[in-house]
């Protein structure tokens, strides 16, 4: 990953967002969190797109950082970044040493938030294609790979990029719990990395107590359980605000992995 992202890139991603035309639904509909959208102006008319629809999120240029930075105010990243940075400034690990699995990199605003303290490797996974396009058009050179598909069952050129590289780091920042990524994609990503490598990941406050079906609260109790993961750092924060201006949180969890996980069943 070059450590200098392309600024035609990055200057022509704010030049989409100054120019977007978007409404959000008027205040008091009660939309769940993965059932909140946007109307965005586009060449052929308005068009609804919901958040969690990345495919059609991510094809609209600066769509993303618009409606979820901007107006929504979204901080996970940026917290996340700030505490793996605390973290390996405590452990006297330096930055550069990383090579980052970012799973449901999207197009690639945690990774850069990484580069900005030091962190020089990174290679993307997502599920949609569009995200990787998004990627390369929004950030060029930010990914020294960028890995489309379903880890639990990838193509075979696909699962040999990741066979390249020799991960000690993975990052899952504001992506798991709505079913967007399922436990055990998580655990494919973070069975690739190292032992004693470093663990970065989010998830709403709400599914660590038990409150969703996705699974997820029973696999961390189960990774912190079992020391799978050496906890460093949780941190309850501010995710973002909701459409209807209410503080959406999440907590953030930051450590080192001791071991493999299995996702528990039932």
């Amino acid at each position: 990953m070059s450590a200098t992202l392309s600024q035609p890139g990055l200057s022509q991603l704010r030049t989409a967002m100054g120019k977007l035309e978007i409404a959000l639904p008027a205040s008091g509909g009660d939309l769940g969190q993965d059932q909140e959208y946007v109307v965005v102006n586009l060449p052929d008319g308005w068009k609804k797109i919901r958040l969690h629809d990345y495919d059609e999120v991510f094809q609209v240029p600066g769509l993303y950082e618009r409606w979820v930075y901007d107006i929504l105010g979204c901080q996970s990243p940026a917290v996340v970044a700030s505490l793996l940075k605390r973290c390996l400034e405590e452990a006297g690990v330096k930055p550069d040493t990383l090579t980052v699995l970012d799973l449901g990199a999207g197009n690639g605003y945690v990774a850069d938030e990484f580069r900005k303290f030091g962190v020089k490797r990174a290679v993307g996974v997502d599920i949609h294609p569009e995200a990787a396009m998004a990627a390369e058009r929004d950030r060029p050179g930010l990914y020294a790979d960028y890995v489309v598909g379903d880890l639990t069952n990838l193509p075979r050129d696909q699962a040999d990029v990741l066979d390249s590289h020799a991960f000690n780091a993975m990052a899952c920042v504001a992506a798991l719990g709505f079913g967007d990524i399922p436990p055990e994609v998580f655990a494919e990503a973070y069975n690739r990395v190292d032992v004693g490598g470093w663990i970065a990941f989010t998830i709403k406050t709400d599914f660590t107590n038990g409150k969703d079906d996705s699974g997820f609260a029973g696999l961390i109790r189960s990774m912190l359980a079992d020391k799978s993961l050496e906890l460093a750092r949780r941190e309850t924060f501010t995710h973002r605000r909701s459409t209807d201006g209410q503080p959406l949180l999440y907590d953030a969890f930051i450590g080192r992995k001791r071991a493999d996980i299995k996702v528990p069943k039932g």
